[in-house]
């Protein structure tokens, strides 16, 4: 289906939050797609919202040594957003004060931060259930600098959550750059030498998989399958568990789908397999998104678009429980994504 000469006008400048949200809810199609609000109203499950937290998950920074055709956080070498120490002790304070059991760090590259291996020392000592730190795998062999990530990682038990979009060469370097497969394999075989991913052991090394094209995952436990099939036997890697991952319709992957005419095609799927059942367990209901510059957001899709949460606490230096408890969670078409087949969460599927 043709995306019509609007639609393309807007895609000219697609790093404007603004400009993305007017193209999720613009009304384009031949036939009019619901809004994501009513559908859920549809079930009983409007307003979403927030409940107690559980995740804390802090974007330390837009910067990375690579540039992922899929990336919605369009990060890449040229980004100067970056976590200050003061932010990262701010994040460090409300973790300590609730009962969030996971830290989960994101990026860009998290690592390229220059307080991150701070971060990650005074963030074990607070003694965080599930420390998770997701790395891109080549950011360990980019420079002499980070060869020792895999140790460091070790002796603080971060649990290490890394992009790998497939097990052969030509299907991830497509998404990911040339290089890039060669270049992750050698990581993961570093991270198992110092035991992470091996059977039976605390050290938890989970993939990611994101489609690499305007289609959906299929079933997480099959892909899981053959993800551990073809890595042990062609480089003797082993891992614990792979997380499917939807890619929402924005920024760099909103760019691809408009620049290919599979945008409409591709909102079509994603409503066409919504689930109501996946609404109940979708991430913005127990997680807290936190920028780079500490302004906190549902989800780290809607800290993409700006969206940041409807409480009158916006920022980590002002973090009140009480407040942010029970808040109505913002929601629009891209929310479809998270809702879509299993469900989408940076933990994998949500529902059967």
């Amino acid at each position: 289906m043709a995306i019509t000469k609007s639609l393309h006008k807007l895609e000219n400048d697609l790093a404007d939050p603004k400009n993305q949200l007017k193209i999720l809810s613009n009304g384009i199609f031949k036939d009019e797609l619901p809004t994501f609000a009513k559908k859920i109203a549809a079930s009983n499950q409007f307003p979403i919202q927030a409940k107690k937290l559980e995740i804390l998950q802090i974007n330390v920074g837009y910067m990375c040594n690579q540039v992922c055709a899929h990336c919605h956080v369009d990060a890449g070498p040229d980004r100067k957003e970056i976590m200050t120490r003061e932010t990262m002790q701010q994040c460090l304070d409300v973790i300590q004060k609730t009962g969030a059991h996971t830290l989960d760090l994101t990026g860009g590259a998290p690592e390229m931060n220059p307080n991150f291996r701070w971060f990650v020392e005074e963030a074990a000592r607070v003694g965080i259930q599930d420390f998770i730190v997701r790395s891109n795998l080549t950011i360990i062999r980019a420079n002499k600098k980070y060869y020792d990530l895999p140790s460091f990682f070790k002796k603080h038990n971060v649990h290490i959550v890394s992009s790998m979009p497939h097990y052969t060469r030509g299907k991830t370097d497509k998404q990911r750059g040339e290089g890039v497969f060669n270049q992750s394999i050698k990581a993961l075989q570093e991270l198992n030498k110092v035991g992470y991913g091996m059977p039976n052991s605390s050290l938890k090394l989970d993939l990611v998989y994101n489609p690499s094209g305007a289609f959906l995952p299929t079933n997480q436990a099959a892909l899981e399958s053959d993800f551990k099939k073809a890595l042990q036997e062609d480089f003797n890697i082993q891992f614990h568990n792979l997380f499917a991952i939807t890619n929402l319709p924005i920024s760099r992957f909103l760019d691809y789908l408009i620049a290919s005419d599979n945008y409409e095609d591709y909102m079509y799927a994603l409503v066409e397999a919504y689930n109501p059942e996946a609404v109940k367990s979708v991430m913005c209901t127990n997680t807290l998104s936190v920028s780079w510059d500490g302004y906190l957001y549902d989800c780290d899709f809607n800290q993409m678009l700006n969206l940041k949460v409807a409480s009158n606490v916006q920022h980590i230096s002002k973090y009140n429980e009480d407040l942010l408890e029970g808040r109505d969670i913002l929601i629009s078409q891209h929310c479809y994504g998270c809702t879509a087949g299993a469900g989408s969460s940076c933990q994998g599927t949500v529902a059967e």
